[in-house]
């Protein structure tokens, strides 16, 4: 943490200090609640889970990228000790259905079959064939030796372009194409023409795989009657729906539970074949069953992200202005389409505007089959590979014209009288302040000192060049409305639900439709609820990621909780208090009117007489004394479906040092000031801006899924597949501006993937920008050693 972050920290703590006497919990750093038990491991993951009679299942998975499957032959692995059964994927042809795509983005979209494990065909290395059952998970993997498997060897297809060339073999009977879609406002064709500068370039968005701390891992079990599952999710609710819809199991029979669970990063948000299976074994074998992943197998299984080639244009006029924008997209879906597979480029569809005005916008994305793993949602889904573009084709622009890249933005940028304002794609961004959450970054970074080094770098014909990289952006987040979700024909809505329960002592139960992953819902939930209710912020617990508990929600992802959660949680309470004000008065011999809601207290006006909600909590209780057509009981719930996105926006700024003799590239300095409204809690939202930078930076510098010619991943392994440690990053300066939100009571906006959607073009902005003298323009991520050495040569 820089001394800048912990005199941040350390001011809020202050503040916060008078806030807590004058009972205010929002906007004071806490330490998260939940820490204690997560940190130490009195926790319940989904791995930790034992129950009488435990199975353990392990995948048989597919070596070859592409291949007809032939017999399968199990009865090796049944005679080996300790195994209690084995099958192939044509035991369970009859009943495992096909895995859901719940976004079928256009009317002829391709939605080919995708069985939990594979009956005739496989389509990537990795897919499900066969698995066996055993009494101990490594009698259970050793036993897949034993099975037998003839291949019929097919052609891989590995390239989008050579995919959707003529005569290109075919992932599916259909073809290579999943679908085409369109967009375009304005006249796009006179934006371009006669435009006097046109920047034209294509970006590879590079295939990642999502590394949550914990893999992925499922129970299931069955009293031969209702089935329970926890799994290592972020979507028990709607897991627990298409669950129902892809086995036929009754979904009233269904519960599905979500435990603590270690990380996401969108690779969770996703039914998978493992989860169908284990339900399917209890179901055949009446038993309990676990899986869990190994590592590798994650890297081979889990879906995902990224994998784009964008060719996008700019037009501009001399001064810089910008007259359109064209983006031409090819998405890599992977061998199927899993849960909102084809719908993640289009989120990006939207937000390749960035924070511009414009004439005209025209996009087109082409979803295009391989024999790859499935792509779906990873951190900010979409809105990274927009933010990505556009920032790029900025800093290009500035090169173009010869001005400073801060410049050519201002001159480009919706400026804060002009909010709310309707973008060129017809979004509503209803606050923002561009300009003074770049001066600020501007002045934290030291950005003229920093240009007039760089200046004297290249004078010097220094061998280790300095680079200036800029992003100023915005995001769509907050997953939301329904209606809107409904035009783009996604298949749920973007509601969310929250219960809260008074108790008899006045303590206070809050259920929540937002299932937790690491994002510290306890404690924020716990300081909303308080500051709401007048209650100490120690007398709030908070229950999620069951269906038996909280009946209805729609889960974590897209940077929603608080902005959609959060704000069902107030009306719920709201609700509770509209119910107590009744009693109070009752109990006051006042009207309703008379009171006023103090500090946790029910006041007559003008007067000292009081009763505290616990007074009216215990009183409602006991019923002795209600007024007339009131229930005893204090609870209420509550459902929350937003009138629009969350757009959160900010500028952030990366120095890097390049060695031109090695192509060694060191970020030196990095600052983010980001505008998320209004905060609930600093620590956590210092947190997400952490955890979101380091995403972002893997991007630029380290991370990639690569594929051999023949279908292989050759990065299954953490030996092979480069994250992070801390020692690869650098100390980030954060601060933070606020415009709040209009469109929620709290004016908040999301947080939780600002950080990775910022800071990859911040970076790769810097790289080039310290070897534009050498004639560098692009350098395909992430930016190597070996790769910015090349381009260099």
């Amino acid at each position: 943490m820089s001394e800048l972050d912990a005199g941040l920290i350390a001011e809020q703590i202050e503040v916060t200090g008078e806030q807590k006497q004058n009972g205010h919990e929002v906007g004071r750093a806490r330490r998260r609640k939940e820490d204690a038990r997560l940190l130490t491991g009195r926790t319940q993951w989904t791995d930790n889970i034992q129950l009488p009679g435990l199975l353990h299942v392990a995948f048989l998975r597919s070596p070859m990228a592409h291949a007809r499957i032939g017999r399968v032959d199990v009865s090796g692995a049944l005679e080996l000790p300790g195994v209690v059964a084995a099958f192939s994927g044509r035991d369970f042809a009859a009943e495992q259905g096909s895995l859901p795509c719940a976004w079928p983005v256009s009317e002829d979209i391709v939605i080919p079959d995708h069985p939990a494990m594979a009956v005739d065909e496989v389509r990537y290395v990795g897919e499900a064939v066969a698995c066996v059952i055993a009494t101990d998970r490594y009698q259970a993997a050793d036993a897949l030796e034993a099975i037998e498997v003839d291949w019929e060897p097919l052609p891989p297809v590995l390239d989008m372009n050579d995919a959707l060339a003529e005569g290109s073999p075919k992932v599916h009977e259909a073809g290579n194409r999943a679908y085409t879609w369109k967009l375009g406002v304005g006249d796009i064709d006179a934006a371009f023409r006669d435009a006097p500068v046109v920047v034209d370039r294509t970006y590879v968005q590079q295939r990642l795989i999502p590394t949550a701390m914990e893999p992925r891992a499922v129970v299931a079990t069955t009293d031969g009657e209702s089935f329970t599952l926890w799994s290592a999710t972020q979507i028990p609710h709607v897991l627990r729906v298409m669950l129902a819809l892809t086995t036929g199991i009754p979904e009233h029979r269904l519960r599905v539970i979500a435990p603590d669970v270690g990380g996401g990063f969108g690779s969770k948000l996703q039914v998978t074949a493992e989860e169908v299976l284990c339900l399917l074994l209890t179901r055949k074998l009446g038993k309990p069953v676990k899986w869990t992943e190994s590592r590798s197998e994650g890297n081979l299984t889990v879906h995902h992200g990224r994998d784009q080639i964008q060719h996008v244009s700019l037009a501009a006029e001399a001064d810089g202005r910008i007259r359109g924008v064209r983006v031409e997209l090819l998405a890599d879906m992977g061998a199927y389409l899993m849960l909102i597979t084809p719908g993640v480029p289009l989120l990006g569809a939207l937000m390749y505007n960035g924070i511009y005005k414009m004439d005209a916008y025209d996009f087109s994305c082409t979803g295009v089959f391989t024999t790859k793993m499935p792509t779906d949602a990873y951190r900010g889904a979409g809105r990274p590979e927009a933010t990505y573009a556009i920032e790029r084709l900025m800093d290009e622009l500035a090169h173009e014209l010869k001005i400073d890249p801060i410049e050519v933005r201002r001159r480009n940028w919706i400026k804060h009288e002009e909010f709310p304002y309707t973008t060129i794609v017809g979004l509503e961004y209803d606050s923002g302040n561009y300009e003074a959450a770049t001066d600020r970054a501007l002045s934290l970074f030291g950005y003229d000192k920093l240009r007039a080094e760089q200046a004297d770098r290249r004078d010097r014909g220094d061998p280790v060049q300095l680079g200036i990289g800029v992003s100023t952006f915005t995001e769509m987040c907050g997953i939301a409305p329904s209606r809107a979700l409904g035009g783009l024909n996604y298949g749920a809505g973007g509601w969310e639900h929250a219960s809260i329960r008074v108790l008899p002592t006045g303590k206070v139960e809050v259920v929540t439709g937002s299932s937790a992953h690491g994002q510290g819902h306890e404690t924020a939930w716990s300081q909303i609820v308080a500051d709401s209710l007048g209650v100490p912020y120690e007398d709030v617990s908070v229950l999620h990621g069951d269906t038996a508990i909280s009946h209805k929600g729609m889960d974590t992802y897209g940077s929603r909780s608080l902005v959609v959660g959060g704000m069902a949680l107030l009306a719920a309470c709201d609700k509770v208090k509209d119910k107590a004000r009744k009693v109070a008065a009752h109990a006051l011999e006042c009207s309703p009117d008379d009171l006023e809601f103090v500090q946790g207290a029910f006041r007559v006006k003008g007067t000292g007489a009081q009763k505290t909600i616990q007074e009216v909590a215990l009183a409602t209780f006991t019923a002795h004394d209600l007024p007339d057509g009131v229930e005893p009981r204090l609870d209420s719930d509550a459902t929350f479906d937003p009138q629009t996105f969350s757009f959160p926006h900010g500028t952030h700024l990366c120095a890097v040092e390049v060695d031109t003799e090695t192509g060694l590239t060191k970020i030196r300095s990095y600052v983010a000031v980001d505008d998320v409204g209004k905060v609930v809690n600093p620590l956590i939202v210092e947190g997400q801006v952490h955890g979101g930078l380091a995403q972002g930076i893997a991007q630029a510098l380290y991370e990639e899924a690569v594929y051999d010619a023949e279908g292989n991943l050759l990065t299954s392994t953490m030996a092979d597949y480069l994250l992070p440690s801390a020692a690869d990053l650098p100390d980030f300066v954060t601060d933070r501006t606020e415009t709040p939100a209009t469109t929620n009571p709290l004016g908040v906006k999301g947080v939780g993937e600002a950080g990775t959607i910022a800071s990859t073009p911040a970076v790769v902005n810097a790289v080039v920008d310290a070897l534009r003298p050498y004639g560098v323009r692009d350098i395909q991520m992430p930016c190597t050693p070996e790769r910015v050495w090349r381009a260099l040569q």
